[in-house]
């Protein structure tokens, strides 16, 4: 980031320099001690689990070159020290101050499904064309948005930025911040259910990203869910561009095409593949699509670059162990995501006399509706011709219920339900095998990288 000074940094975030001088430069920002370099500022974040304050002697020791803070602290006073009333709330206004100060087009990406994978893709295809920053890691929160913005350099051209919710409010929040040139909204679909209670309030939360869109802002929305444009259309008075399969989309993808590890579709006359799994992944590039059109990138361009793309780490990313094919798609998972990927493993196995195996974990947030969302998740595993599916979590038996009623009563594939991942990967050995195609999905919570590397024990040679 372009360097300011204490005294600077504390007339934009309304504090009280209450130690050390005012001249003194900082070039950074960090709220972790553990990780904070040379030159940057620290903010003394607290949470319900821990108070930065009691760190900020080791970000000095580190060579922080400022402090803001909501407290008096034991540490050298020659340091800096601003202090205000909440550091998360001065965090913000210095990230909002600073994004006004960037020459950079600032886009921002939200959505219930494909939100990560998509700004991932445009990363990689804008980069080709411009200097690109994307945001650090998952922050997409109220914490990594801010340290995100803050990360940009005076010359870069495009910051992508991803905005995550689990509750009304926080995209709104978000998004004022950002104040986006582009706003993007994947694809809304249950999830958080804990937190929003319905899916319209996920459509009303993931829309409001309209909230901060820049005066003459773009707004581009997946055209193929008529509620999520109706809402927009009754609420918000902005630009708006449709991308979707529906022939009514201002931007329609046809004839998508899957087969293996790949696939394409056609933009306009033109066929765009692409080395990534799964017809999710196709809409995630039509989806880019559309903002690298609004940035003036050819299609033809645009298809070159998507031929190199590669597949983010976590998400429907496919890899051989052995003689196992294995898609990897265990960051996260909602209803949504993981009919996508029962679907693309169908996809993967059409044609051939591999078995389909589904090692799922339980997801998380659905609050009430939880155990019927599971159920229907195992009859998607059931219905997609899945032959071994192996479960763990609070909703195991749910999923086994669900794939149970899916069957009525036809022959069984195997079924079996764990209390947890380590029981699930003590297990591994007993179910896979040479030459199965082998998905492997749940919430972050089910620390379902643990059985990949169970699999590569037991198959990596």
């Amino acid at each position: 980031m372009k360097p300011i000074n204490a005294a600077q940094l504390a007339e934009i975030i309304g504090g009280e320099l209450i130690a050390g001088d005012g001249v003194s430069f900082f070039n950074g920002v960090s709220i972790d001690s553990r990780t904070i370099g040379p030159g940057q500022v620290f903010f003394a974040i607290t949470g319900e689990n821990f108070d930065g304050h009691d760190y900020a002697e080791a970000a000095i020791e580190k060579g922080a070159a400022c402090m803001v803070v909501q407290r008096e602290v034991d540490a050298p006073t020659k340091t800096p020290a601003i202090q205000v009333d909440n550091c998360i709330t001065a965090l913000a206004q210095f990230a909002s101050w600073y994004r006004r100060q960037l020459s950079a087009k600032v886009i921002a990406i939200t959505g219930s499904v494909g939100k990560t994978t998509t700004r991932q893709i445009l990363h990689q295809i804008l980069s080709r064309f411009f200097k690109c920053r994307q945001a650090l890691g998952n922050f997409n929160n109220h914490l990594g948005l801010p340290l995100t913005i803050l990360s940009a350099e005076p010359d870069d051209d495009i910051l992508l930025l991803e905005l995550g919710s689990n509750h009304l409010g926080e995209i709104a929040s978000l998004t004022r911040i950002a104040n986006p040139d582009i706003a993007l909204i994947t694809r809304v679909a249950p999830s958080h259910l804990e937190g929003f209670g319905s899916l319209a309030n996920i459509i009303k939360e993931k829309v409001s990203i309209a909230h901060g869109l820049r005066t003459g802002g773009a707004l581009y929305v997946n055209g193929d869910q008529p509620d999520l444009l109706s809402h927009i259309r009754a609420n918000y008075d902005v630009p708006l561009t449709s991308f979707g399969l529906a022939q009514g989309c201002d931007i329609v993808g046809t004839d998508l095409q899957t087969e293996g590890a790949g696939g394409s579709l056609v933009i306009d006359g033109q066929t765009v593949r692409v080395p990534l799994a799964g017809r999710a992944n196709l809409m995630n590039v039509l989806s880019a699509w559309a903002i690298c059109r609004e940035l003036a990138i050819s299609l033809p361009d645009f298809a070159r670059a998507a031929q190199q793309l590669k597949s983010p780490d976590l998400r429907l990313q496919t890899e051989n162990i052995g003689p196992l094919t294995i898609l990897n798609d265990c960051y996260n998972a909602n209803p949504a995501s993981m009919a996508n990927a029962l679907e693309c493993l169908s996809s993967m196995a059409a044609d051939t006399e591999n078995r389909k195996v589904f090692i799922a974990g339980s997801m998380a947030e659905l609050g009430a509706q939880s155990e019927s969302l599971h159920r229907q998740l195992g009859q998607k595993a059931a219905s997609e011709g899945v032959q071994v599916l192996l479960v763990a979590g609070p909703f195991a038996e749910q999923i086994l219920q669900g794939a149970k009623l899916e069957l009525k009563g036809s022959d069984p594939f195997n079924l079996y339900a764990f209390k947890n991942t380590r029981q699930l990967c003590d297990n591994l050995h007993k179910w896979i095998k040479p030459d199965d195609i082998v998905l492997v999905k749940g919430s972050r919570s089910a620390n379902l990288e643990k059985a990949i590397q169970r699999l590569r024990e037991l198959f990596e040679q």
